[in-house]
């Protein structure tokens, strides 16, 4: 099992040097894609302290609070790793957002301005299918900031705080299953239904397409997806 090093830069000395370098963990491996290949990857203690340009201990402690919101498991005489979630357990977790984000775009009809809900619109302005499948990196990256977008524009920051660690599987999920089995050209025509409904303000339209949309990833998981058995 390969180590995989994190791009962290170092921390400048504070009174909140913990939280910094929690903060700046999460961060990171927000970004990474959990699902890429085979097995968890590996994090290296001694290289993370380098690194970031502190002491092991405070790293250590970092580690921890990862570990008790789910992001990382610690494996005595193995190491740390970061955590990858079970084929029922991601479908448990589609579940959960599918609740959570269709809430979220009923609160928008409620709460967000037509200018950002029509920044949601924009976001897609040049990605047509044709596109959208020859440029697929690029559109997963927009097919993510779609799904943060909703959470924002809630303007529920509650909802934002829920969504938080489970979004960092949901984005990785997404990440590597956009590719498959054509997703692209539905996704692409889901989006624009929502949004639509968004616009015309159909707060019950807005959340039934948005919890169906996120459902439907679910049942693609479940019948086509392997790597995750």
């Amino acid at each position: 099992m390969s180590t995989v090093r994190l791009a962290v830069r170092p921390l400048e000395f504070s009174f909140s040097l913990k939280d910094r370098i929690y903060e700046a963990l999460k961060e990171t491996i927000a970004g990474m894609d959990i699902y890429e290949g085979m097995g968890e990857p590996r994090l290296d203690e001694r290289q993370l302290s380098e690194d970031l340009g502190v002491s092991r201990t405070p790293v250590r402690e970092a580690i921890a609070r990862l570990e008790q919101e789910g992001l990382v498991r610690i494996v005595p005489r193995r190491g740390v790793f970061v955590a990858r979630k079970t084929k029922p357990e991601i479908l448990e977790m589609i579940t959960v957002w599918a609740a959570l984000e269709s809430m979220a775009a009923r609160l928008i009809t409620e709460n967000a301005t037509d200018g950002e809900i029509a920044s949601l619109r924009t976001l897609f302005a040049t990605m047509e299918d044709d596109i959208a499948r020859a440029n697929i990196d690029e559109y997963s990256g927009m097919n993510i900031r779609f799904h943060q977008a909703i959470i924002r524009l809630s303007k529920s920051k509650l909802l934002e705080t829920m969504t938080e660690t489970l979004f960092i599987h949901m984005r990785s999920i997404r990440a590597r299953t956009i590719g498959e089995n054509d997703r692209v050209q539905r996704s692409i025509i889901d989006h624009m239904n929502i949004i639509k409904a968004l616009e015309d303000r159909d707060a019950d339209l807005a959340e039934r397409l948005s919890r169906e949309h996120t459902l439907g990833l679910a049942v693609h998981v479940e019948k086509n997806v392997t790597y995750l058995d």
